[in-house]
């Protein structure tokens, strides 16, 4: 029985893994393919690629990407970190209301945080749609995510550890750089990783408050997509699939050795 039991299990965990991955793994076999159809195999060519590195329009979108995306991981895993540390060791007063405040844009639909966004840039602040805009908004999601990730790993330390720093002498921020900071090091790494991973990936909240002239490289893969899906487009998809599941293996490694404890 246990062992009929452990080839039914197999079985569905390669049904699962097929329905997930054989739709990516199409994307990359057709990005070689040498036809401008997707329709059948042609042959093999590395074309495409040299097609797509030569695209301005599309170069341009993925500066743009990259340059939002390292800008807002960086505030968004500081203003993380504080507030991870700040939920875990303050729980009092008015600042119970900050895992709350904090978690909500994780929690909330995307097309509601993008709209939500998109009329208080607007009606509130009257700012100008654009790079600024885009910013914003993916460290206001960016936030939480580096928050649970940091207060997870503080959770699991010995708080013991920080009084002994402070009765060896040790003012709050000598022990915050001296001790806290090396132990959460690897949290605030893949809380930094995976915002990186959020930001250049995300469409929705994007499409809401990029506004005129300004172009992510998700949103020019979909003006790309309302025509046809061409072999570039299935290029453009595979670098950054490969650039994605890179960060995201490695992030969950670090948060892995983060509620380990480990360095």
């Amino acid at each position: 029985m246990r062992g009929r039991a452990s080839g039914w299990l197999w079985a569905a965990a390669l049904a699962v893994y097929a329905f997930l991955y054989l739709p990516l793994a199409v994307v990359v076999l057709f990005s070689f393919n040498d036809s401008l159809l997707n329709a059948e195999w042609v042959g093999f060519t590395t074309r495409w690629y040299a097609t797509l590195f030569a695209d301005e329009q599309m170069l341009g979108a993925a500066a743009n990407s990259l340059l939002i995306a390292l800008t807002a991981a960086t505030l968004a895993t500081v203003l993380g970190t504080m507030a991870g540390i700040a939920m875990q060791r303050w729980r009092s007063g008015l600042l119970r209301c900050l895992p709350f405040l904090v978690l909500t844009p994780v929690a909330m639909p995307e097309i509601l945080l993008g709209v939500s966004l998109l009329l208080f840039f607007r009606q509130v602040l009257d700012l100008t749609l654009g790079l600024v805009s885009i910013l914003i908004a993916h460290i206001t999601f960016s936030i939480g995510f580096v928050a649970i990730v940091v207060r997870t790993s503080l959770a699991m330390l010995d708080e013991s550890i920080f009084e002994a720093a402070r009765d060896l002498g040790a003012g709050p921020w000598q022990t915050f750089r001296r001790v806290t900071l090396p132990l959460i090091l690897p949290a605030v790494l893949a809380g930094f990783l995976m915002s990186f991973t959020l930001s250049i990936d995300d469409f929705v909240i994007t499409f809401f408050v990029a506004g005129v002239g300004v172009t992510t490289l998700p949103l020019q893969i979909y003006s790309m997509i309302k025509v046809a899906v061409t072999p570039e487009v299935n290029a453009v998809s595979t670098l950054l699939m490969a650039l994605t599941l890179t960060l995201i293996a490695l992030a969950a490694r670090l948060a892995l050795d983060a509620l380990k404890g480990r360095m």
